[in-house]
């Protein structure tokens, strides 16, 4: 096989994993999307109860069960716990805005 086409094989194969990549990542955005309708929801039930808007119990629990699922798929626990962390802080941020907005 010739050296171009080798490099053309290559290419091929790369702009297929990148497509499969893309693909991914657009089904992560849906599945946050998703995920940030019913934290929302929980956030406007926490508000209308007079509930914090962060919940550390819950956190740690969730922490540790998404790093024991990183573990079974063989990612990083911790790279998992730091998402997990940033997603937290940002449900927490819209809870605390919606208690705002309900004059909590």
């Amino acid at each position: 096989m010739s050296e171009n086409r080798e490099m053309e094989d290559a290419l091929a194969r790369l702009h297929s994993i990148r497509q499969s990549i893309d693909n991914i990542d657009a089904a992560v955005i849906h599945m946050l999307a998703e995920r940030f309708k019913f934290t929302q929801q929980v956030g406007a039930l926490k508000a209308e109860h007079g509930l914090p808007p962060a919940d550390p119990e819950r956190e740690k629990e969730q922490i540790q069960r998404l790093r024991a699922l990183a573990e079974e798929s063989h990612l990083d626990p911790a790279f998992a716990e730091k998402f997990l962390t940033f997603i937290v802080a940002e449900v927490i941020h819209h809870h605390e805005r919606i208690a705002g907005e309900n004059g909590r």
